[in-house]
């Protein structure tokens, strides 16, 4: 990101291994950020495995009112079954460790990831931090709890 003397404005990366890509954008105004495999050797993954996939690097996220979330690239969704295990994932701010990924495949092949493959993008949402508060009951609404399909198609 831009150098800035405001941190809520510069996203630190490190480093956890010497071999890790740090992340890129695809164009200039693409919200996701393409996060790397970092691998020494390459990882296959059968249909209907898991495999958790290193980036080699740590995030800071500059506040509580921030998260990084990690999706799915399309892509690897669409034309080879490659999807997130945990369909969403949340890096909080708090957290400085390495972030992995849990890939899924969903195909009916195996798929190889190698070292420096996309693997997933990352986007940071802007969060609200709410006081959580304990209460006897929750306003009425018309739809109440009503849920599941109960809007109709």
């Amino acid at each position: 990101m831009t150098n800035n003397k405001n941190n809520d404005q510069v996203l630190k990366f490190i480093k956890i291994s010497k071999n890790a890509c740090l992340p890129t954008r695809g164009t200039p105004d693409s919200a996701g950020m393409d996060l790397y495999a970092c691998l020494e050797d390459n990882v296959v993954i059968n249909p209907l495995e898991i495999k958790k996939i290193s980036c080699g690097i740590a995030v800071e996220v500059p506040s509580r009112n921030y998260a990084a979330f990690i999706f799915s690239r399309s892509g690897l969704g669409v034309n080879h079954g490659i999807t997130l295990a945990n369909g969403v994932g949340v890096v909080d701010s708090d957290y400085r460790g390495e972030i992995f990924i849990g890939l899924y495949n969903i195909g009916d092949k195996p798929y190889t990831v190698r070292h420096n493959d996309r693997i997933a993008q990352m986007i940071i949402i802007e969060t609200k931090y709410f006081p959580l508060v304990e209460c006897e009951n929750l306003s009425k609404t018309n739809r109440g709890n009503s849920g599941f399909g109960s809007t109709g198609k």
